[in-house]
């Protein structure tokens, strides 16, 4: 049976997203998309140079790839709508990853200045993916405001804590008609592999690929165990017990 995720009638070809932000070398990052297969990868406008072939991040992502613009650094909505349009006329094209962070600190987003945002991006054209706190009432709100997927955090950026946000996540995959894509704080496979057994449509990683020891081996990796999780979510994942029970009955073989 065909499993195919559809992002505004989109067929996206790998749940693995990923991000390309403080990797070693552009070189290094385009061998790390390559090997995780990749299809949509995200892209902060301000490492988009136009004007130059050799620091122009765009080079480096091979062609087949859906290149989803952030609005990192954006601190209410006002900024975020700008830097969106920026990253289109740059030659970004529509898809475009709302991030609204105020918090320099815990770097958690603004929900409400989101959803702001990606009522009027929706309407612009764009192909809108906004990066939240997993709140059900705010997802409502976004899928009101006409964003494609919801993107809530497993934890705070860059902590590699995994899914600490797992019962709100659940929560948000049960109720809301829209892909959920698991977003920040994922720092192992095996986060990314919970996350998609939750019954997530994706996960997108970035620190705990760029920052790793190999990225190249570790892109792959994330990429085999989303592939691995939704399989199991598929399946059917066996829900644990509080007590032993034996995989090999033991009646009758000592009669």
């Amino acid at each position: 049976m065909e499993d195919h995720l559809i992002i505004a009638g989109h067929s996206i070809k790998n749940r693995f997203f990923l991000g390309t932000g403080k990797f070693a070398s552009y070189k290094l990052m385009k061998e790390a998309i390559i090997s995780s297969g990749a299809h949509i990868v995200t892209v902060a406008l301000r490492r988009v140079d136009m004007q130059s072939s050799h620091d122009n991040i765009l080079e480096y992502i091979p062609k087949e790839c859906i290149v989803m613009a952030n609005t990192s650094g954006a601190r209410n909505a006002d900024e975020a709508i700008r830097i969106a349009r920026i990253a289109r006329a740059a030659g970004c094209g529509n898809w475009i990853k709302i991030e609204v962070i105020p918090d320099n600190k815990y770097l958690l987003p603004d929900n409400s200045q989101t959803i702001r945002a990606t009522e009027i991006l929706a309407k612009e054209g764009f192909i809108v993916m906004p990066y939240v706190n997993p709140d059900l009432a705010d997802a409502r709100r976004l899928f009101n405001a006409g964003a494609a997927s919801i993107m809530p955090l497993g934890a705070p950026i860059g902590t590699n804590k995994g899914v600490c946000t797992r019962e709100l996540i659940k929560i948000l995959i049960q109720e809301i008609s829209l892909p959920i894509v698991v977003d920040a704080g994922i720092g192992r496979p095996s986060h990314a592999a919970e996350a998609m057994e939750l019954g997530a449509a994706a996960v997108l990683v970035n620190t705990a690929v760029a920052t790793a020891q190999d990225p190249v081996l570790t892109a792959r990796a994330f990429s085999l165990a989303v592939e691995a999780g939704r399989l199991a979510y598929r399946a059917g994942v066996v829900a644990s017990k509080d007590k032993a029970q034996a995989s090999s009955p033991l009646t009758g073989f000592l009669r």
